[in-house]
């Protein structure tokens, strides 16, 4: 539905003397103009999406949180701006963009403010729009800004406030129904659901996805932490035929193509938690994006000491030595001149060395006619201009702010707010509380990646809370076995080749490379190819739910 009302999504925090009608302040500032519109997006806090007009003037004002916890669309149509929650509010002018498209296969989602459909954009997170007199401005009203102290603070000091944090933060969203949160058995979910119990009357119900798979399960984790805390566990073991049962479903539940292929076992871990009863439930994203915790911030720590070489011996030894003889070819120099083909490469395009899209040869995967219809540069370029917007800070930090972004604001996000909602249960993320974002933002780079120790301070403040194997784990989460079920489940495969091939019957995808994929590529390496399987099959899963006679 467009709005052509007021609209607020969320429940932003404001000055406290601002009571009763919760659009009056947002009117307000919109009589002002923009700088007090902006003013106030600003001074708002929580996870919130706000839409004011006046209709007599004619101007607009849109914002968005600091993370898109709440998600706004948006159009220009005959001389007014037209908004709505999804993309897919105005399915009477529904064309596909096809530069999305391509944007979906490089991100497996769609990064705003480009969305699917042409002429429809989406707000990116910390963003506003001002609309006035026929013209729109889009621009941040919030940039992150890191703070490095000067001395390090006393651990103890800082490890009592962050955990004073979490438990407000775990608190304030809880909703007075059955306290509930995902446990996957990792260090964020396992905190979250310690935090229940310390700031409710009762512990919490958690939910857990397992898998019929090896080296996909972690469940042992989750029952380590459910059986500390003493939670009212429940366990849910996702099989090839629950997917496919659900994969349309969660497919066209999205308003445009969402590729991240954690959303079937997110949707029923929600499911399973809305049949017990549960109104909302608690998700843990955030806390490796604000503490350090994914293996390629360490990863990309080891590409930067190369800058420490001294330039003589990079450009006049090592390189002509290792990139311009045969003696880079060798066992046991092969590895050093990739690395210095890699850590040669700037940031943030480094990150996408390993894009799966890439890595197969867009001209291999994308039909000519196709390609001659997009830019295979603008998803660098977009990357590139959210790398530049942390341009003060150190290079964790920057490479933390970009992820805020496309991990968990285009990503993250999207796959539980979309699950949660076609389970039927609210959902709330403590980890991106306004006071843990601002404790993130001041604590010291090396508190957050202690040479190769990933979140350091996060397990060290949290040990003796957490159990010691929950600290010492590697990361997992709820990964799908996708490609492995796909090439033993008739039904599964039979569903991806039906997807696949009708795919490439719309002029995006080369049908020798769908042959090729299914019949030769996925039986030899399932783990990694089986990721290509299905962001196609969500492609074309969306495709027939919203644009079925779509040809390019």
């Amino acid at each position: 539905m467009t709005a052509s009302t007021d609209l607020l999504l969320g429940q932003p925090a404001l000055d406290p003397a601002a009571t009763g009608d919760a659009f009056a302040p947002w009117r307000a500032a919109l009589a002002q103009g923009r700088d007090a519109a902006v003013r106030l997006a600003a001074s708002a806090k929580g996870g919130f999406a706000v839409g004011v007009q006046d209709a007599g003037s004619g101007r607009s004002f849109l914002a968005v949180d600091r993370f898109a916890v709440q998600s706004l669309c948006y159009r220009v149509h005959q001389g007014r701006l037209e908004f709505a929650a999804r993309a897919d509010a105005w399915p009477g002018q529904a064309e596909l963009d096809a530069q999305a498209v391509f944007d979906y296969l490089f991100f497996h989602c769609i990064p705003s403010p480009r969305t699917v459909f042409k002429g429809v954009s989406r707000l990116p997170p910390g963003h506003y729009a001002w609309f006035e007199g026929g013209r729109l401005t889009v621009a941040p009203f919030w940039v992150a800004s890191f703070s490095e102290p000067r001395s390090l603070p006393p651990f103890e000091a800082l490890r009592d406030e962050f955990r004073s944090h979490i438990r407000e933060a775990v608190k304030r969203r809880l909703d007075g129904g059955q306290p509930a949160c995902f446990l996957s058995g990792g260090t964020d979910s396992s905190t979250v659901a310690g935090m229940i119990g310390l700031a409710g009357a009762e512990p919490a119900h958690t939910y857990s996805i397992g898998f019929e798979a090896e080296g996909y399960d972690e469940m042992a984790f989750a029952r380590i932490a459910a059986k500390h805390f003493k939670t009212k566990h429940t366990e849910y073991y996702v099989t090839p035929d629950d997917l496919v049962r659900s994969i349309g479903a969660v497919a066209n539940s999205y308003d445009q193509p969402f590729g991240n292929s954690s959303a079937l076992p997110a949707y029923y871990c929600a499911k399973v938690a809305r049949e017990a009863g549960v109104t909302r439930i608690l998700a843990g994203d955030g806390g490796d994006e604000l503490f350090g915790g994914n293996s390629r911030y360490a990863k990309q720590r080891v590409f930067g000491w190369y800058q420490n070489v001294p330039g003589f011996l990079r450009s006049g030894l090592l390189e002509p030595l290792l990139e311009r003889t045969p003696l880079g070819a060798l066992p046991g120099l092969k590895k050093g001149r990739s690395y210095i083909e890699q850590a040669k490469i700037p940031m943030p395009d480094r990150l996408q060395i390993y894009n799966l899209l890439l890595r197969l040869g867009t001209a291999d995967v994308l039909t000519p006619a196709f390609l001659s219809m997009v830019d295979l540069q603008a998803p660098a370029r977009l990357q590139r201009e959210v790398w530049a917007l942390a341009q003060d800070a150190r290079e964790l930090n920057r490479t933390l702010a970009f992820d805020w972004r496309f991990t968990l604001a285009e990503s993250d996000l999207p796959k539980v707010r979309g699950t949660t909602q076609l389970a039927g249960v609210d959902v709330a993320f403590p980890f991106l509380d306004d006071g843990l974002l601002d404790f993130s933002l001041r604590l010291p780079e090396s508190y957050k990646l202690r040479g190769m120790k990933l979140r350091w301070f996060f397990k060290e403040a949290l040990r003796g809370f957490l159990p010691d194997e929950i600290i010492t784990k590697k990361k997992q989460g709820f990964g799908l076995p996708f490609g492995v079920w796909a090439n033993r489940h008739a039904g599964l495969k039979a569903l991806a080749l039906d997807s696949l091939n009708s795919l490439a019957g719309r002029g995006i995808v080369r049908p020798e490379f769908i042959r090729t994929l299914v019949e030769q590529r996925l039986p030899e390496h399932p783990g990694y190819y089986g990721e290509m399987v299905w962001i196609l099959m969500m492609l074309e899963q969306w495709l027939q739910g919203h644009l079925p006679n779509t040809r390019l």
